[in-house]
């Protein structure tokens, strides 16, 4: 008993702490990073994940300052959800999924250097070590792979120092180091996508798609040219362990590489490709060659908004058979500044770890999972440093034979939502 009390006083202390790093931003006039009218420009904001890239007509919401020849921003979102679901292995609970990041930035006329934080709650505010969310799989809980279930970000989600050289106009040479962050695999990670700000649960394709977005040892380089970026990273492959309070070590043991393209502000698209060495606790012995491939869409008119992204990703298991692909197309629309609304479709593989305990030792396919997800939020409140909305989402999904006496044949979630964003 006294093991656990101390347990939670320690958590609330970390919150309390939390929260007052939050009001020391409070003060910062509100502002909105509005677009930009090249990639290198883009580039330049670094308000994304690691360094992967929104469109350039992309205004991420922010508060900002400038201080003498540094400008501070901040950005942050928090979403409280109450998720029911049915069928034999639905499960309910109460959740926040929530990040905060600060960062720093010193711009010259022949470079910029940008310094940058993402910390997460969510080891305090997703209790059990993940919250329910069928079909879901990847990484481990209590020693035991998740199965329906999304695991929380930890603590420290990034810590990274950015330096960028520029080539004139159309030129960049840059470089990212951060002893967690995000390489150069995948798109912008889903927590920070704009196409899916408002749905509180990880895409069921994360772990084929952009589950790198917290790893540790990340050296990336990169040169932009005019329309085009080509990018390459090594990192660690593992994903984080259980303890998501903690900084982890590993050595640098895999890479990545990415083509990046903007042909017009509204778009931008990317291809990547990288080989993880035993990313999986459960499958320590297994490498992984992932694939992926994205397009992403923004688009402003007077008084709507339209974000929306098609992915692809896929995991070959080196030395086996067995490919994992998952599609995903999601969008969120925001109207007369009142209203969101937002959609997330996937056709994502599913492996026999679904099946528990009684899985067998080596991973292969068992079926292929749809999952529809629908939701609508109202604005609650706007003041001059966030803004909350209160709403609510469904998820049907479309069970593999294979895994109906496990689940039924389409069993659903519905979850209410509270969310609230930094900036407006």
């Amino acid at each position: 008993m006294l093991p656990g009390l101390l347990r939670r006083a320690l958590l609330r202390r970390r919150a309390l702490l939390f929260v007052v790093l939050l009001s020391q931003f409070k003060a910062l006039p509100q502002s909105m990073g509005g677009p930009t009218d090249s990639l290198t420009q883009n580039i330049l904001r670094h308000t994304t994940s690691g360094t992967s890239l929104e469109p350039d007509s992309t205004a991420p919401p922010m508060l900002m300052e400038m201080r003498r020849n540094w400008m501070f921003m901040l950005h942050g979102q928090a979403s409280i959800a109450e998720q029911q679901q049915t069928g034999p292995r639905g499960a309910d609970k109460v959740f926040s999924t929530n990040w905060i990041m600060p960062m720093a930035q010193r711009d010259s006329a022949t470079s910029e250097v940008t310094l940058r934080v993402m910390l997460s709650l969510e080891p305090a505010t997703i209790s059990g070590r993940y919250y329910p969310e069928l079909f879901q799989q990847g990484e481990i809980a209590f020693g035991k792979p998740i199965v329906d279930g999304q695991h929380p970000h930890n603590l420290f989600m990034e810590i990274a120092a950015l330096y960028d050289r520029k080539l004139g106009e159309n030129g960049l040479l840059s470089l990212y180091l951060a002893p967690v962050g995000d390489p150069a695999l995948g798109p912008v990670a889903f927590p920070h996508r704009a196409s899916a700000a408002e749905d509180p649960l990880a895409p069921l394709g994360h772990h084929l798609e952009d589950s790198t977005h917290i790893a540790d040892e990340v050296l990336s380089g990169g040169a932009t040219w005019r329309k085009l970026r080509v990018e390459a990273s090594g990192f660690h492959g593992r994903e984080p362990g259980e303890d998501r309070w903690i900084l982890q070590v590993g050595g640098m043991d895999s890479w990545s590489t990415r083509l990046t393209l903007a042909p017009a502000k509204d778009w931008v698209g990317q291809y990547s490709a990288g080989h993880l060495h035993s990313p999986e606790a459960q499958h320590p012995q297994e490498d992984v060659l992932r694939q992926t491939a994205s397009i992403a869409y923004h688009h402003q008119w007077q008084s709507a908004t339209l974000d929306a992204l098609g992915l692809w990703g896929r995991n070959h298991t080196i030395d086996s058979p067995t490919n994992a692909n998952g599609y995903l197309f999601e969008a969120t629309a925001h109207m007369r500044d009142r209203h969101s609304i937002w959609t997330r479709i996937e056709n994502v593989d599913r492996t026999t770890d679904l099946l528990g305990a009684a899985a067998p030792p080596r991973e292969t396919m068992i079926g292929r999972v749809q999952a529809y997800t629908g939701g609508y939020a109202h604005r609650l409140f706007r003041s001059n440093w966030s803004m909350g909305e209160l709403g609510a989402q469904a998820t049907l999904y479309d069970t593999p034979n294979p895994l109906r006496s496990l689940y039924g044949e389409h069993p659903f979630g519905v979850a209410a939502v509270i969310n609230i964003h930094l900036g407006n």
